[in-house]
């Protein structure tokens, strides 16, 4: 399957994989910073941005097999990888199996304790609804806090463009419903059994997820202060640091 991506920089291979509803361009703030040490390779998720769905039930598990087929086809092989909410899942399931040199999670979902129970989306059907009014709303400082406060700690430092975009990505994502479908009915198991450096990243501001009440002594955590779940507008310097970091071995 071929997955749309952006690649620029240079050095070791980074692989960058957005949260549920977004695309590859969350990741625009903390490329500059980024691209000077790491070769990055932002893709975007299938069913999500330019890439087409999964024909399968798309699990983590899938959404990483998918991953790994496309970036050997492409030839890169045992990059870094990064993930936020859940892409941090799906790099982890690429760490899990073998497939990366290190993996950092940014407040991964699936380390919740059970299942969770399914969710129709209501939020996101009536945000469809005023989907024509998103660009007006996102040049006002108001606008954005309203549109972006459950993901971003500081909607006002996203501008306006990036904001409409991520909101109109969230609402028309064609896969967006069978992969938080298939997510909510899974959670991530074998963190302890992962045999490459793993860096989970717990965002201060969150309001959407929350670290498990335990982690392997193998994992190592960080804390990103003054952030939200999306944390790379919030402090896209703090965001660079700890990918480089993580990236570093």
């Amino acid at each position: 399957m071929g997955l749309a991506y952006d690649r620029l920089g240079q050095g070791p291979p980074l692989v960058l994989l957005h949260p549920l509803g977004a695309d590859r361009r969350v990741w625009d703030p903390i490329l500059d910073r980024v691209i000077e040490q790491r070769e990055v390779l932002a893709v975007d998720l299938p069913g999500f941005g330019g890439s087409p769905a999964l024909t399968g039930t798309p699990t983590p598990s899938a959404l990483a097999d998918a991953v790994a087929a496309f970036l050997e086809s492409i030839g890169v092989t045992r990059p870094h990888v990064a993930g936020n909410s859940l892409g941090g899942w799906v790099a982890l399931e690429l760490a899990l199996a073998g497939r990366v040199r290190s993996a950092c999670a940014i407040a991964p979902a699936g380390l919740w304790a059970r299942p969770l129970t399914p969710k129709r989306g209501i939020a996101r059907h009536l945000t469809r609804a005023v989907l024509p009014l998103i660009d007006r709303a996102a040049w006002s400082v108001r606008g954005r806090r309203v549109l972006l406060a459950r993901a971003v700690a500081w909607p006002e430092r996203v501008p306006a463009p990036a904001a409409a975009h991520l909101m109109r990505s969230y609402i028309m994502a064609p896969g967006f419903t069978a992969v938080n479908d298939a997510m909510r009915a899974g959670r991530f198991e074998g963190l302890e059994r992962i045999h490459v450096p793993v860096t989970l990243a717990w965002s201060e501001c969150d309001r959407l997820i929350s670290p498990p009440t335990w982690l392997p002594s193998t994992v190592e955590t960080r804390v990103l202060e003054g952030c939200g779940h999306i944390p790379m507008w919030d402090q896209p310097g703090r965001v660079a640091s700890l990918l480089l970091a993580s990236s570093a071995g």
